[in-house]
């Protein structure tokens, strides 16, 4: 929950840097579990109340996740050195989606690319610093 957090609260509109695959994965978990619930619950409300209301709630969830659904895709490309207009390839039936989502399983350049420091040097640093203040 953490890292879907990161992407919600952070960086809502970020579409410059870079993302971690652990980033992008737990994000796209948690939406799918979302998803899920709310899904379970409207089949059971549907069932007593006869009324679209879950299925707007589920809608303007999804329209509110948009943006940072975007910046993290950019973000995403931006690990492998990618343009974020690598996101267009999902329009390519069937073998777009396949090939984008081998784009983003790929693990990122190491160390400095053209779109900013790599995101995972920062986090072990940061697991670095936790233990420094755990001594």
């Amino acid at each position: 929950m953490h890292w879907y957090l990161k992407v919600i609260k952070e960086n809502y509109a970020n579409f410059s840097g870079r993302a971690r695959r652990k980033e992008y994965w737990m994000f796209v978990l948690v939406q799918i579990i979302i998803s899920i619930l709310v899904l379970s619950y409207a089949s059971l409300v549907d069932d007593f109340f006869d009324t679209p209301i879950v299925g707007s709630v589920l809608g303007i969830y999804f329209l509110a996740t948009l943006v940072p659904w975007l910046a993290l895709n950019v973000r995403r490309l931006h690990d492998i050195g990618k343009s974020g207009t690598y996101i267009f390839i999902n329009f390519i039936p069937v073998i777009g989606r396949i090939w984008y989502i081998v784009l983003v399983a790929t693990e990122g350049e190491y160390g400095l690319n053209n779109y900013g420091p790599d995101p995972k040097g920062e986090a072990f640093d940061e697991i670095d610093d936790i233990g420094q203040l755990e001594e």
